[in-house]
């Protein structure tokens, strides 16, 4: 057995996104033959995700059916962006073109179902003109700041916190014009011990203004999260804010419906407030993944208005806001997949990454 050996192998696991093998698609970075144990460097780069998880267990068994001993490791090449949150492998903003739809109630379940998951992760609470992360998880605690004047942010539920709402008085108006919030966005990315992160969510104000493009200017988004409500109103913002991803080449992971329909508590039965079908629809239309629809249930206000994400509670409106996040952190993978693989000769070995 040696090292082509392995590789052969390797071409019985399948991509259940992409259709091929993984040799085939070029996600096989580096194999090695050490000692009688594989050592296998797949370019997976969603750490979490379901279907990437998947993969590497699959490898596991097709060389595991062989009497093969292996060890894995993850590594996907990212593009440069410069010295812009150089330990977060994947930043993930959530927006939506109007306000009122539930953008941070997202912004925040899928932060904490991503913790749940066992990913490090950090949210950024980056409305400075309407902060309410803090208040949503319960969070009290203010930033500590080291000797050399580092900000060190608070954790909740696993999660490492950011936000304006730290950094101002309860009462304090937030007046800010252009150039005050690039520097401000600027400095609490720069000036945060934000350490080591499999992900960081930002949750972006509504609509295209000046946060927005300070962001997708400085900082490497992996992909955005589209947020709507099934009413056509809404999903006429939404495709603004859509256009504004397109315009800076950012990655959409998909478009999710909130407050889809309204669960009674005292009938157990749905109705639609807000009409129904508008978010799948404008997904199909704009032909976008379609992250699912999550409930107008009152639990999720009152798990935001105590500082309890619903993502942590069991029950079915938990379960929805769960399936979100993995089909999220799913589309994560898919995104640095397929560049990978358009980026690399097929059947060709990728570039060993300790090289």
């Amino acid at each position: 057995m040696n090292e082509d050996d392995v590789r052969s192998l390797l071409r019985e696991v399948e991509d259940p996104d992409l259709g091929d093998d993984i040799v085939s698609l070029g996600l096989v970075n580096n194999v090695e033959l050490r000692e009688e144990v594989a050592h296998v460097s797949l370019a997976l780069g969603a750490p979490y995700s379901p279907n990437e998880t998947a993969i590497a267990g699959r490898v596991r068994e097709v060389l595991g059916a062989e009497g093969i001993e292996c060890e894995l490791t993850a590594n996907v090449d990212r593009p440069a962006e410069g010295d812009v949150l150089p330990d977060v492998k994947n930043v993930i903003a959530v927006a939506s073109g109007k306000g009122g739809v539930g953008k941070s109630t997202v912004a925040v379940n899928l932060a904490a179902g991503l913790s749940q998951l066992g990913a490090r992760v950090g949210l950024f609470d980056a409305d400075v003109y309407g902060p309410n992360v803090p208040r949503m998880v319960d969070a009290d605690e203010r930033p500590q700041a080291t000797a050399e004047e580092q900000i060190i942010p608070p954790e909740k539920y696993g999660m490492k916190l950011m936000s304006m709402d730290f950094l101002t008085g309860e009462d304090d108006p937030v007046i800010w014009r252009g150039p005050m919030v690039h520097k401000l966005i600027t400095q609490l990315f720069e000036d945060v011990e934000w350490g080591s992160l499999d992900y960081m969510v930002i949750d972006l104000p509504p609509g295209t203004g000046d946060t927005q493009l300070t962001l997708l200017q400085t900082v490497p988004i992996a992909g955005a999260v589209i947020v709507t409500t099934p009413q056509e109103v809404a999903v006429d913002d939404a495709k603004k804010g859509l256009e504004m991803f397109g315009k800076h080449e950012t990655p959409v992971l998909g478009i999710v419906e909130n407050m889809s329909g309204f669960r009674c508590p005292d009938c157990s039965s749905e109705h639609a407030l807000f009409g129904e079908g508008g978010g799948e629809a404008f997904a199909e239309e704009v032909e976008m993944p379609f992250l699912g629809e999550l409930p107008l249930d009152p639990r999720v206000r009152e798990g935001g208005d105590d500082g309890a994400p619903i993502v942590l509670d069991d029950g079915e409106t938990g379960d929805a806001f769960r399936a979100f996040t993995e089909r999220t952190v799913n589309n994560v993978g898919i995104v640095h997949r397929q560049r990978l693989s358009n980026g690399r000769e097929r059947d060709e070995p990728a570039p060993d990454p300790s090289s």
